[in-house]
């Protein structure tokens, strides 16, 4: 039996559809839970209200960046507008806003939903902790469902429309420039409020992590809603947009049946995160990490049985089939490496929290040898998943050319495998922020111990599910930057047709010295990069912490917590607001531009060996960076549970350090670094015409 595509992308979008409704009928039941406390209420207004201040002044400059580069778009692709006319170059210009108006989207419901989500969960945690996991679960599915059902609406959508992948990147584009500035902006945020908060807060005063007396509190739970709510449905939106997208262009360079095929994985990969997210409960286990890694284990089981069964019946490739399987099997492997290195019930946090009771020295160099330690296991999955797919996709070529084009789209096809569970991984990301925001609420609010310890069982399991699903988030991006990277030899070859010149690319080879020198500037991207957004960070946390001092010593009554004082509390939020929107422009036009000067410089060849070092070099570091980030974390909180001194202990002092350094991180740099490198291997993508056709070497 097959399948035509216009059945296909009807398919993918009645899935999407069912997804919206499915979002819609958890955000009812969300608001139908009960919230009795008048404090937690008044708290949550004001974060909910900080929230929504910071995000509409990033969307309004990040609207004029938009603006300014639908213009250039227009203008300049995919070919100069004086040669070929105003057809395509408007058509990618309305895909290229179309992917940002949608990347929006998926930053603001997520907000909208888990500033109601946090107080419901502190309500739901007086009864138990199975209720309060249920209402932070479902709040972070509400986001899950939208996001993915957001990403494969729009892919089908454009698709249907223009009936050309090419527009599938300017789609991408969109979606992934707006999340680059999205994921950095909140990045900077909520690590500003986080590390001024503790510095502060907990080294200086030694008052506890959510005291209500403290100003940068409000800001710190704040930032939990830009930073890992908004930004990370941004970057997982754009990771699911991208990944679809290399693959469509893929097919479409052999056959529409495979293109089909892709379609019908991807809306098959959302039912499997609806059927998995309305199946989640805690049942018999006590533990939240055990009952999320069940939800997510189930979700990925459901897609692999659902996909063989497409498979037999519409008569696609088997082999693809196993390379979708072996793409979600290295995303299961990265999530359990990820685990043991961030989960305070693991050797690695037990080690760091050991070390600390010599001092945060210590404290930095085991994290630091752990974070390292941990890159081994995810950069071996995502080798074996690219080599993998590319021995098991090329023998379906009949001759070499063929070959070339099978293998890279097999492995474009093991990255949609590998994202095939977004929806559920991004319900349990969600989920993370939540159950921190309720933390803190239940400690502002003033509720006993019981209520507190439970918010921080869940807020345990939130921290090690966030180290998992940024390591996943990496692991996807990496594959599909590499299968972007075909997605360019593609659309090069195709110009150089349209264009009637003799020139084919089917390798990179490293010794061409154009190759090389792309290849060392695009290692040393990521680097700058994260320097650029972690000075920022270090930056804003100065003017932040002055402001908190000043608070403390000019306000009578403040730091005794006499009744009725109040912080100033939007005078932090207004200094994070501030100065991440003033950081996050210039290390996002950092790669964007130096991608444009290389390939004016070196042509395709050095832009080819510029996506290699920026990919290499890039997952790296993000991988680092997100695992000690969160292993630092959790070590403080095991030193906070009561071992190797407990709170206000030494160990916990040097904790406190570690956790701070890693902040910037897992939360700033890490997580936008593999935004970063699908932004430049898109933009590369749109920019092959020019750089066929312009350049000075």
């Amino acid at each position: 039996m097959t399948l035509n595509k216009t059945i296909a992308l009807i398919f993918a979008i009645i899935i999407s559809l069912a997804a919206f409704l499915f979002a819609g009928w958890l955000y009812a039941w969300i608001k139908r839970q009960k919230n009795a406390n008048d404090k937690i209420h008044s708290i949550s207004q004001l974060i909910k209200s900080g929230a929504s201040t910071f995000l509409r002044k990033e969307y309004l400059i990040l609207g004029r960046f938009a603006a300014v580069l639908a213009i250039l778009i227009f203008i300049f692709l995919p070919d100069p507008v004086w040669k070929a006319g105003v057809g395509d170059n408007f058509t990618i210009m309305l895909s290229y806003v179309f992917g940002t108006i949608f990347s929006a989207f998926a930053g603001k419901i997520g907000i909208f939903v888990a500033t109601i989500a946090n107080e419901k969960t502190v309500e739901a945690a007086r009864k138990g902790i199975k209720p309060s996991f249920l209402a932070g679960f479902r709040g972070g599915a509400v986001m899950g469902m939208a996001v993915v059902g957001a990403s494969m609406l729009g892919v089908a959508l454009v698709l249907w429309i223009t009936d050309n992948p090419t527009m599938l990147l300017g789609f991408s584009f969109g979606a992934s420039s707006l999340a680059l500035f999205a994921k950095a902006g909140g990045g900077i945020f909520t690590k500003t409020a986080d590390i001024s908060a503790d510095l502060v807060g907990k080294v200086e005063l030694g008052i506890p992590e959510d005291d209500p007396r403290n100003p940068a509190v409000i800001a710190d739970n704040v930032g939990d809603n830009v930073g890992d709510v908004a930004g990370m449905g941004a970057d997982l939106f754009d990771s699911h947009v991208a990944s679809l997208a290399a693959a469509l262009v893929l097919a479409y360079a052999i056959d529409e049946r495979h293109a089909v095929m892709v379609l019908v994985f991807g809306a098959l990969g959302l039912l499997s995160s609806i059927l998995g997210v309305s199946m989640a409960r805690m049942g018999k286990t006590t533990d939240p990490t055990k009952a999320l890694n069940i939800g997510t284990y189930s979700t990925t089981a459901l897609f692999a049985v659902l996909a063989g069964l497409a498979t037999l019946l519409f008569d696609f490739e088997w082999r693809l089939y196993i390379v979708t399987l072996l793409g979600l099997a290295v995303g299961t492997i990265i999530g359990i490496a990820t685990d043991y290195y961030t989960n305070d019930d693991r050797k690695p946090v037990h080690k760091v929290a050991e070390a600390s009771e010599s001092g945060p020295a210590l404290t930095i160099i085991s994290g630091v040898s752990y974070g390292f330690l941990s890159i081994l296991p995810a950069m071996i999955g995502i080798a074996i998943s690219a080599f993998g797919a590319y021995m098991i996709a090329a023998p379906l070529g009949a001759t070499p050319a063929m070959e070339i084009k099978y293998a890279l789209f097999g492995i474009s096809v093991a990255a949609v495998g590998m994202l095939s569970i977004v929806g559920m991984v991004i319900s349990n990301d969600a989920y993370g922020p939540i159950v921190d925001n309720a933390r803190g609420l239940a400690e502002m609010g003033g509720l006993d111990k019981e209520v507190i310890d439970r918010t921080d069982a869940l807020d345990s399991a939130g921290n090690t599910v966030k180290a998992i699903t940024k390591g996943f988030a990496i692991g996807a991006a990496g594959l599909t930057v590499i299968s972007l990277l075909g997605a360019f030899i593609s659309e090069v070859n195709d110009a150089a047709i349209d264009l009637s010149m003799d020139f084919e690319i089917t390798a990179f080879d490293i010794m061409d010295p154009k190759v090389f020198f792309g290849m060392m500037i695009g290692a040393a991207v990521p680097a700058v990069f994260s320097a650029l957004l972690m000075i920022g960070v270090s930056r804003n946390s100065e003017r932040m912490v002055k402001e908190i001092h000043r608070q403390f010593d000019e306000i009578p009554g403040l730091k005794e917590g006499k009744e009725g004082i109040l912080p100033e509390s939007d005078k932090c939020v207004e200094i994070a607001t501030t100065g991440a929107l003033k950081e996050l422009i210039p290390a996002g036009l950092f790669a964007i531009v130096m991608t444009v000067v290389v390939g004016l410089l070196g042509g395709v060849y050095a832009i080819g060996g510029f996506l290699a070092g920026n990919i290499l070099s890039g997952i790296l570091l993000a991988l680092f960076m997100s695992n000690s980030g969160g292993l630092w974390d959790n070590s403080k909180k095991y030193i906070e549970a009561g071992n190797h001194g407990g709170k206000g202990s030494e160990a916990h002092k040097a904790g406190v350090v570690g956790d701070t350094v890693g902040d910037p991180f897992k939360d700033t740099a890490g997580p936008s670094i593999n935004t970063q490198i699908t932004v430049v291997s898109l933009f590369a993508s749109l920019l092959a015409v020019i750089f066929l056709t312009v350049h000075l070497f």
